[in-house]
């Protein structure tokens, strides 16, 4: 999946969160919707987005979800890559 819907993606799903009072609950409810319903390789490339392009067009609540909640995800290792036309499946929203 091309990079740039991941990032839209990412970003709706932290729109949803925004309005949450409790900015912990927040980074948690984004970080939890890309863990339980986003494939590996969606998610792997997402992190390798952050990682080699600082999170470009990511919103900041997203950006500090995923740095808040990194430790213990599957974030790439930094000696694997994903091929640009690998399936990466869906998301519903």
């Amino acid at each position: 999946m091309n990079i740039d819907n991941l990032v839209t993606m990412a970003n709706q799903i932290g729109t949803f969160y925004a309005s949450f009072p409790d900015r912990d609950e927040a980074h948690t409810g984004i970080a939890l919707h890309i863990q339980r319903y986003w494939a590996p390789r969606m998610r792997h490339r997402l992190f390798l987005h952050v990682d080699s392009e600082r999170g470009e067009g990511l919103d900041p609540i997203v950006l500090n979800a995923l740095a808040a909640h990194r430790a213990g995800h599957d974030a790439p290792a930094d000696n694997t890559s994903v091929p640009e036309d690998a399936d990466t499946g869906g998301d519903a929203g």
